[in-house]
């Protein structure tokens, strides 16, 4: 960001945070954080009285936090640690600037922040850097990409079993542990009413717009869609933010929120769709086409991201229980398929009017970085679009079964399929893959390394 853009959009924050504190004069702290690349929020706690000096000077912190692992371990091969010295980076509000939290005993707030170089330049192994890098893409075509997200959670007990597994809620209701799935139950939404109302009041407060919220699959299990975003990094950023006030509101009420993407094996997984349409400078939606047909432009885009999926499935499946969703009849795509209406498919294309033309991306997971995310959708499109690639015929009916090429299933394949890739890897640049794949690598050592209780049950004394 130029220095003369970033010092007006400060000095908005700046404004808006000086009426927040002046309708608050009791708030006790601020929250200030960014997204590390696997999408765990990272930073520190401030006295409030504190916090309007980032607005001026912004916030060191070590560079290297964007590349810890999940645990947040440092990761020695990754170049950012030892090799520099651990130096700092130049970290400066983002978004909106301060938003309230009103989950929280105290009077509090918060604020996203960004990683930058030493000297606050573009620092290019940030995930919401990647992703302004990949719209800007698009933008010099002209393009601009407009889009949603869909994400799935699960509410559940704070208490867990013998060996630390996690427990379905008692029914506010009944007081009954809840065992089964209740697909669409009203029932289900007025007996977490409470949980829910606090939710939307939460994500109204921070500029967070909702849509609609549905039970979903599994038992405790829930999905809330966020609106249509005319800017994809402002989508991400309220993706990032309604993970935490999801979070936050159920600690309110007693339980844990999981965006785990497979928490019970025998249980839906968590999914987040992306829906995506692209305007012109016009305000255009560019997917449409002549009548009832749809623009070569839809075809294209299908068909980049249909080319890049492969090397886009470590974003969309970041983690080892990751890969536990990709099972056939399970409403999370194993192959790389497209189709009107299929749900089945890996990208949709919902029959709507040709203004809200757009598809739908459904292979990611809820524990995905919302930015790595969309950042591979975007780089796919223009892969599709700079190429005019064609897309394979549309998969009507089950795709499970269609015979089509499989998506990526092993987590080392697919981190591996990323680092050789022609697509990603290229775009995102030689910075971002070579701290992101140290990242992926230790982590994978390390799961290897833990013996699971699976593996005592059945081997311990078998032999």
């Amino acid at each position: 960001m130029a220095d003369e853009e970033r010092h007006k959009s400060l000095e908005k924050m700046k404004a808006r945070a000086e009426e927040l504190f002046a309708a608050t004069p009791d708030l006790k702290f601020v929250d200030v954080f960014l997204s590390d690349l696997n999408g765990v929020l990272r930073g520190k706690r401030l006295p409030a009285s504190a916090a309007m000096k980032l607005f001026k000077g912004g916030l060191r912190m070590p560079r290297s936090l964007i590349g810890v692992d999940v645990w947040g371990n440092d990761v020695m091969e990754n170049g950012l640690v030892l090799e520099t010295g651990d130096v700092d980076g130049l970290c400066f509000p983002v978004g909106a600037g301060l938003l309230p939290c009103p989950w929280t005993a105290e009077p509090a707030a918060q604020i996203m922040l960004m990683m930058g170089d030493e000297n606050g330049e573009a620092f290019h192994a940030d995930p919401r850097q990647v992703l302004i890098d990949m719209k800007a893409r698009l933008a010099a075509r002209g393009l601009h990409p407009v889009a949603a997200m869909e994400l799935e959670f699960y509410l559940l007990s704070p208490d867990m079993d013998e060996l630390g597994r996690p427990l379905t809620p008692a029914s506010p209701t009944t007081g009954r542990r809840i065992g089964d799935a209740r697909m669409y139950a009203m029932s289900e939404l007025d007996a977490y009413g409470p949980f829910f109302n606090d939710l939307y009041a939460a994500c109204d407060a921070q500029g967070i717009p909702l849509g609609a919220a549905i039970v979903e699959g599994g038992a405790g299990q829930f999905e809330v869609n966020l609106m249509h975003q005319p800017d994809v990094v402002a989508a991400a950023d309220q993706a990032v933010l309604f993970r935490r006030a999801v979070k936050g509101v159920a600690a309110k009420h007693g339980l844990i929120a999981s965006f785990m993407a497979k928490p019970f094996g025998d249980l839906a997984g968590n999914g987040l769709h992306v829906h995506m349409s692209m305007l012109n400078g016009k305000g255009e939606n560019v997917f449409a086409g002549a009548g009832d047909k749809d623009s070569a432009l839809l075809g294209q885009a299908v068909a980049g991201l249909l080319a890049a999926t492969p090397e886009a499935m470590i974003f969309l499946a970041p983690h080892l229980n990751s890969y536990r969703r990709f099972q056939d009849a399970s409403h999370a795509p194993t192959s790389l398929t497209w189709g009107y209406e299929n749900r089945t498919t890996a990208i949709r294309v919902p029959n709507d009017s040709a203004a809200n033309r757009r598809f739908e991306f459904r292979i990611a997971g809820a524990d995905a970085n919302p930015y790595l995310l969309m950042a591979a959708l975007l780089a796919g499109v223009s892969h599709g679009l700079e190429n005019k690639l064609a897309p394979p015929p549309e998969t009507q009916g089950n795709a499970y079964e269609s015979g089509a090429e499989k998506v990526p299933t092993s987590w080392d394949g697919a981190l591996e399929t990323f680092l050789q890739g022609k697509i990603l890897a290229p775009a995102f640049g030689d910075l971002f893959t070579q701290v992101y794949g140290a990242l992926k690598r230790q982590e994978i050592m390390k799961a290897n390394e833990r013996v699971t209780d699976f593996e005592y049950d059945s081997y311990l004394q078998a032999f």
